[in-house]
């Protein structure tokens, strides 16, 4: 599979690493479920003092920690320093509240004859993490930070192009007193993922990706009749009706989209403006796309970053490219991006029609739709007409119009007056191909869990 850190902005191969053996990843997982034999007896007060270090050596260590996450996939350094806390803010999440989330709870049966029933939350065993490149520790600290305070153990296999971020949080939790075996991280070919979901041991696996491995992993974890979450891609609708704010709005727009690179699965990708603003918004918000500054990611004066890989540049492109052939108009927007460097010129496509294959494309870079709608229902109906389902957002003067509408869309969350947020304390996932299942909170704490009921009985009850 080629694990290797090349720098985006350089193209400059930094350091390579050699995928796992079979006999790697058959003692990993051995390791593992001997480590989640004694974690899952582990008082939760244990785990949390785990995982308040980790949070704690995050943010000790933060520019080490952000410095890494630039040169791996280019991550604008401020961007990679905020990525850093946010996982520090979820490790910390779960030591405060995943004994009280987990705790036992008492049904309110409706016949004394019952007894007295009480559902118990225990840790189903070893686990399985896929992640992707665009947030490497955030989507480590999103999985296994309320896994591991359950009392499951992990395996990961991240991205093959940032191997050194996944080895740097697996040393990160070491040293905050994980035992050895409770999370590691794998050098894992796709044979070895399919060897690893298929042995008894492991109890379930949680992907974040592309449609495409998310059908390939449901369908072998299916096969193997194990419980699977999938974070998959997004195409969220940022819908400005007519009383909004446009100043504010166009600012956030800028920042939803361009965030990040634009390779956010709930950035704002699609712009559906109302008819009696569009002309006024468009305008702005191309203003404000011309003012991003291409460059050094590491330069704190640059504030659109390259893109994770040459690869990824190339294949965005040509997304354009054929957007353009179905009828679409690109507008190239701002000063020309560097020419090293995996940049992709910010482009704003107008004129996309349902029957072009961008309609229904996501776009993962400095790309905006532009979508024009007749008014307040239009704006609904072109939101909801997408087969993802992770973000969205509304923007209106009129908050009670604008909940109302948002309750509306159909996506696993929508903001009003700010583009999809993600925070330690809220609630993550989708809907339809954008996936199925939650991360963070209890949600999240209680996907990988048994939720076994305890019945006593009185001895005497008659039958």
């Amino acid at each position: 599979m080629s694990y290797a850190t090349i720098n985006p902005y350089t193209g400059e191969l930094l350091k390579s690493f050699p995928d796992a053996t079979d006999t790697e990843v058959d003692a990993a997982v051995t390791q593992a479920h001997e480590a989640f034999l004694s974690w899952k007896e582990t008082p939760f007060a244990t785990r949390a003092k785990v995982m308040q270090k980790a949070a704690d050596l995050l943010r000790r260590d933060c520019p080490r920690y952000a410095k890494l996450l630039t040169l791996e996939m280019g991550k604008v350094l401020a961007e990679a320093k905020a990525e850093v806390e946010l996982s520090a803010q979820i490790l910390e999440y779960y030591a405060k509240y995943a004994e009280k989330l987990l705790a036992p709870e008492t049904l309110p049966v409706s016949n004394p004859a019952e007894g007295r029933a009480v559902l118990v939350h225990e840790p189903l065993g070893v686990l399985l993490c896929i992640e992707p490149w665009n947030f490497p520790y955030y989507q480590i600290a999103r999985i296994i930070a309320p896994q591991l305070s359950a009392g499951n153990t992990m395996l990961l296999k991240h991205a093959s192009n940032v191997p050194q971020s996944a080895a740097a949080f697996e040393a990160l939790m070491l040293e905050a007193g994980l035992p050895k075996g409770a999370f590691t991280n794998l050098y894992a070919t796709r044979s070895q993922i399919a060897r690893i979901i298929a042995d008894p041991r492991v109890c379930g696996v949680a992907l974040t990706g592309s449609e495409g491995a998310g059908g390939d992993v449901a369908a072998q974890a299916g096969k193997a009749l194990k419980k699977s979450t999938l974070e998959l891609g997004g195409a969220d609708a940022f819908v400005v009706l007519a009383d909004a704010d446009l100043e504010k709005t166009v600012k956030w727009a800028v920042f939803g989209r361009h965030w990040n690179g634009g390779q956010v699965c709930v950035s704002s990708k699609r712009m559906i403006l109302v008819d009696a603003i569009y002309d006024k918004f468009l305008a702005a918000y191309t203003q404000g796309v011309a003012a991003l500054k291409a460059g050094d990611p590491m330069d704190p004066a640059t504030t659109l970053a390259p893109l994770s890989s040459q690869k990824a540049a190339d294949e965005l492109k040509e997304k354009i490219r054929q957007a353009v052939a179905h009828g679409a108009t690109a507008t190239e927007v701002g000063p020309k991006v560097p020419s090293r460097g995996a940049f992709v010129q910010p482009t704003i496509l107008t004129n996309v029609t349902p029957d072009n294959p961008a309609y229904a494309q996501e776009m993962f870079g400095p790309v905006s739709m532009i979508l024009r709608a007749k008014d307040e229902d239009d704006a609904v109906r072109i939101a909801n007409d997408s087969p993802f389902g992770l973000g969205g957002s509304v923007f209106t003067r009129d908050e009670a119009r604008g909940e109302k509408v948002a309750r509306r869309i159909s996506t696993g969350m929508v903001f009003v007056n700010h583009p999809t947020m993600v925070k330690a304390d809220l609630p993550f996932g989708g809907v339809r191909r954008s996936g199925y299942g939650r991360e963070l909170l209890g949600l999240g704490l209680k996907e990988f869990v048994n939720h076994k009921l305890v019945d006593v009985v009185d001895i005497d009850a008659e039958f």
